[in-house]
């Protein structure tokens, strides 16, 4: 019996789905959901979650956007910045925060797990933080040059591409030990990659050179890189990294739809 069916039906099937989506609206935005015992369970073995939310998630933080043919774009790129994380949150900063103390210190791969789990902010947290808020900020500016369609197709595509690098880290990353990394990864198959990466690709496909589908693209290699480097210098994934791939993700995709739409 599958994940979603336990024995119980359609109603069931349906039930543990619209978990799922309360969990990861939970987990990845600030939106009122109510919540209830058993999301966070449905929301881990359902990595087809991320995309979706992030698709909702991307399409209200671009609202902004629509106003590029009516006001300054340092104005609409400072109200995106605000919309970015007056949806989703602050709580994924404290992983880029994390992650860039863990990046500046020097020792082996526990003295970089020990910076990682330390709640002392020091100058790599700091820099980490500015760097990634200023440029989600500077993505926003160039967006601001586009119409308004193709500037909140970017931001959405972005959201969407670093959402399904996440899943993409819940289905085949290496936790690096106990804690919310390896419930992702534990509850997670590779199998149920297939479903949203099917979905996603194939709609970036439909609409290449689409300054957007280079922005799902970018989204998902954002993603990649605090993945690669964890792999590398902490032995695996945790928390920490799911957060700073979030934000990570979504300056690279929107900077990298903004490339293209300049050079295509």
């Amino acid at each position: 019996m599958d994940r979603d069916g336990n024995g119980g039906g359609d109603g069931a099937v349906i039930g543990s789905r619209i978990a799922a989506v309360r969990g990861a609206l939970g987990f990845l935005t600030r939106l009122p959901v109510d919540h209830r015992d058993g999301d966070w369970e449905a929301f881990r073995s359902r990595p087809w979650t991320f995309p979706l939310v992030g698709l909702l998630a991307g399409a209200l933080a671009s609202i902004p956007l629509l106003a590029t043919d009516a006001l300054p774009a340092p104005t609409v790129a400072f109200a995106y910045v605000l919309a970015v994380y007056a949806v989703t949150g602050i709580h994924h900063l404290d992983g880029v925060a994390d992650l860039g103390d863990a990046l500046v210190v020097h020792g082996d791969v526990e003295r970089r797990r020990e910076v990682l789990k330390d709640t002392t902010t020091g100058v790599g947290a700091l820099l980490a933080v500015a760097l990634t808020v200023a440029g989600l900020a500077l993505a926003g500016v160039s967006l601001a040059g586009l119409s308004p369609a193709t500037a909140v197709g970017v931001a959405v595509a972005a959201e969407v591409g670093a959402k399904l690098g996440l899943a993409a880290m819940a289905c085949f990353g290496r936790a690096a030990h106990e804690g919310m990394g390896r419930q992702f990864t534990a509850a997670a198959t590779s199998g149920a990659f297939v479903v949203p990466a099917g979905l996603v690709l194939a709609a970036a496909a439909a609409i290449w050179p689409h300054p957007a589908a280079i922005a799902v693209c970018g989204g998902i290699v954002g993603v990649g890189l605090p993945w690669y480097w964890a792999d590398r210098f902490l032995g695996g994934i945790s928390g920490d990294i799911f957060g700073a791939a979030n934000e990570i993700g979504r300056v690279a995709g929107a900077h990298a739809g903004v490339i293209a739409w300049t050079l295509l």
